[in-house]
């Protein structure tokens, strides 16, 4: 994921989801409370390690971008 981080400059969810289907990787996934497929906790959690405190969530486009000099602290941004 961090790759794809670098490469792109954001990282989309629904991304990382289709991929992991594409590749028979569902294993990784989880079911939400909506009923679709997200990335299991197991994957956030080492993605959140890998990443450390460069990245940020940006939850409303459901994505995980660089953090910039305006980003509040913690993990989340506003966009």
């Amino acid at each position: 994921m961090m790759h794809l981080l670098e490469k792109d400059g954001c990282l989309y969810q629904q991304d990382v989801v289709d991929y992991l289907v594409k590749n028979d990787q569902e294993n990784h996934l989880k079911e939400n409370a909506d009923g679709n497929q997200a990335l299991s906790i197991k994957v956030i959690n080492k993605f959140r390690v890998d990443s450390g405190n460069d990245v940020v969530w940006v939850k409303p486009d459901k994505y995980w971008r660089f953090r910039v000099h305006e980003d509040e602290d913690g993990r989340e941004a506003r966009g």
